[in-house]
């Protein structure tokens, strides 16, 4: 049935993670008799395995569902799965009571009458990620909504992820429903928790909603409020039609998947569509909705309908690969293009690069081969357009792919879903951070000197000198070439007891971290403001954060930019050899420091083997710390009983003779646990 545009409602559920959004998705998906009670499951729209066992969204989810409600109500009667569906036509009403004979009661069927002579609704919702390295898909989801349900818990109250998402929200001029979560527990303290929104951002406490998402208690308020305060979306402003991609997933069977938003004009089965960011122009052969299961939009012959503004839906158009399609980009009719896009999104940005490579098995045979990893990226990165991926050759560990990543748990997410999707055993090296180094002349060379392409990037000429960017610090240039390295600096805003102040500063300060504000919160906590490196939390910041609060303390980071400083690299060499894979830059002043510790993990790490492994960490060519791992050695006197000493110091003087030439040719295996052990930095 089609429903007015004033009557359409597009909003985002955003929250910090593990504040419940997904329940409180489930529990609308129910209350407007989207799934039924037999149907239902926890976390209806965390599809991925991944989510599921994680307990982690991952993707942002849209769907669309229908719903009547009393204009100035102020709570909803809920749709009942004992009545027809929210919108039902005559005959549909019909096949629903042919097919739910014992249920289809009289009475129900009064009750659906008087709530079918309501306004129907259409509120299409998109479930977000809360994990900070997905923002962009928050950020993303934003764009396509007039509306923003923010989520907090009411046992934890107001955490780091849940100010950037409001002002997320803010940023794109969203009207904000606040509501406080798991009312139902013990613990809850709603009051509190509303003014503490009140107190840091300025949301009005007696505006919120108090809902547990679980047992359902204020579900019907909050239907109430999103039809009511939620604004529609904005008349067309062109008569040409234009919508935004918000998202796309690959589809084994049906190619690319499109999620857009129509904004302007119209879109329907068999209309030939131009990307405009592109210039490539498909025509579309299926449009859906997902209610939330996939649902082709047809009329009540069967006749494909046309989706207006203000409309969200998902579209196949034979797109084989998400290269054709840019999540921003704007979609308009090849007969009539209109003439200016929609603003769209800036491209995610990778922060975090690491390396993966082949596993080998326990006896040094290749577990995996580099065409079954290849394979297995190219087909995952079919479905993340947001990880980049470059091929790379290692002495130590053959060839692999330097890849980019939003964060760590972005790489965690893509890692395991490699292993598992694509049944393959990978070696991940250490994860690095990008550099900006301004080297002399306008034209560097970005090439390797034994062939192959640097993880390198030109991004611009600053006064007759190139600024590179670089993603692997064996690809650093030479040094006499460079004028400066800079490292990318992020603002942090930790949310914290009181109690644990001190030690969080402490931990800041010791990070390189430069503090900014405190500010207050509640009576028992606090927001810290700190700029930091980016290297410097990457790996153990949040554990050691979490540890030291006893879990109580919660952080998010944003990159501001990057700054300059004194920082070299420092060589790892592996029995006179340097290691690609465990080189590092670091600060010049705890070059030492780290070098010693990292040396002295690498010995822990590193098995022995029959013949002596120095282990050194340089600086260009100048040794700052050495351990080395004593062989372990064969008794080669044991069939001796006695007799001539010559005789034992003949085979002793053989077996060193032996062990030299070993130590000249051997290749000594390094395990996975030695490259991750670069990041510990055991304070």
């Amino acid at each position: 049935m089609p429903v007015p545009r004033e009557n359409i409602r597009n909003f985002s559920i955003v929250a910090h993670v593990d504040h419940g959004k997904s329940t409180l998705a489930d529990r609308l998906l129910q209350a407007t008799n989207a799934v039924s009670e037999r149907e239902a499951k926890a976390q209806i729209l965390d599809s991925m395995d991944i989510e599921r066992e994680r307990g982690i969204t991952i993707k942002a989810s849209a769907v669309t569902v229908f719903h009547h409600h009393q204009p100035g109500a102020k709570a909803d009667e809920l749709e009942s799965d004992t009545e027809p569906p929210p919108g039902a036509s005559d005959a549909e009403i019909e096949k629903w009571m042919e097919a739910h004979k014992k249920t289809g009661s009289p009475a129900a069927l009064q009750r659906h009458a008087a709530s079918a002579s309501l306004p129907l609704y259409m509120l299409n919702f998109i479930d977000t990620p809360g994990h900070v390295d997905f923002n962009y898909e928050v950020s993303r989801a934003l764009k396509a909504c007039e509306g923003a349900i923010l989520v907090v818990d009411a046992t934890q109250g107001v955490q780091a992820q849940t100010v950037v998402n409001a002002y997320l929200a803010i940023n794109e001029n969203l009207t904000i429903v606040p509501v406080i979560n798991k009312i139902d527990l013990p613990s809850a303290r709603p009051e509190e928790v509303a003014m503490e929104l009140e107190q840091i951002l300025g949301i009005d406490a007696t505006s919120c909603i108090y809902v547990s998402a679980k047992t359902g208690q204020g579900i019907p308020e909050l239907l109430a409020a999103i039809c009511d305060k939620f604004p529609p979306p904005r008349a067309p402003e062109v008569p040409q039609t234009r919508a935004l991609i918000f998202d796309a997933q690959y589809d084994d069977h049906r190619g690319v998947i499109v999620y857009f938003r129509i904004f302007d004009g119209a879109i329907k089965v068999g209309d030939k569509i131009k990307m405009m960011g592109t210039g490539r122009t498909f025509t579309i052969s299926d449009i859906m909705k997902y209610t939330p299961k996939p649902q082709r939009v047809l009329d009540a012959n069967g006749k494909p309908i046309p989706l207006g503004p203000g409309e969200t839906g998902a579209l196949v158009a034979a797109i084989r690969t998400l290269a054709d399609v840019r999540i921003g980009d704007t979609i308009t009719l090849d007969s009539d293009p209109a003439a200016t896009p929609l603003p769209g999104y800036q491209p995610p940005r990778q922060m975090v690069f690491c390396d993966f490579y082949p596993a080998t098995g326990e006896e040094g045979e290749q577990a995996t081969q580099f065409d079954e990893l290849r394979d297995a990226i190219q087909k995952l990165s079919l479905n993340d357009s947001s990880f980049t991926f470059l091929p790379v050759h290692s002495d130590a560990l053959g060839f692999g792919f330097r890849c980019g990543f939003l964060g760590l748990l972005h790489m965690d997410i893509i890692q395991e879903r490699l292993e598992r999707e694509g049944h393959v055993e990978v070696v991940q090296t250490a994860p690095t951070v990008s550099y900006e180094v301004l080297v002399r002349g306008d034209k560097p060379d970005l090439h390797k000197e034994g062939g192959g392409q640097k993880s390198i990037e030109l991004v611009r000429i600053e006064n007759g000198n190139a600024v590179l960017e670089v993603h692997n610090p064996a690809d650093l240039p030479n040094p006499s070439n460079i004028l400066e390295i800079r490292e990318p600096i992020c603002r942090v805003d930790i949310m914290l007891p009181k109690k644990d102040i001190g030690a969080i500063m402490k931990l800041c300060l010791d990070r390189r971290g430069v503090y900014k504000q405190q500010t207050f919160v509640s009576e028992a906590r606090d927001m810290l403001s700190f700029e930091l490196p980016l290297a410097e939390i990457i790996y153990d910041f949040y554990d050691k954060l979490k540890g030291m609060t006893a879990g109580y303390g919660t952080m998010d980071y944003e990159v501001i930019g990057y700054k300059s400083d004194d920082l070299v690299k420092m060589d790892i060499l592996v029995n006179g050899d340097p290691v690609e894979a465990l080189s590092v830059i670091v600060h010049r002043e705890k070059a030492e420091q780290r070098g010693r510790a990292l040396i002295a993990r690498l010995k822990e790490q590193i098995p022995k083997h029959q013949f002596e492994i120095p282990l050194q960490a340089a600086i260009g060519s100048r040794v700052i710390a050495r351990e080395t791992i004593k062989a372990y050695r064969k008794n080669v006197l044991a069939k001796c009983y006695g007799g001539d000493v010559s005789r034992k110091r003949k085979l002793l003087e053989k077996q060193k003779e032996g062990k030299k030439r070993m130590k000249s040719i051997g290749s000594v295996s390094i395990p996975q646990e030695a490259f991750m052990a670069v990041l510990d930095q055991g304070d």
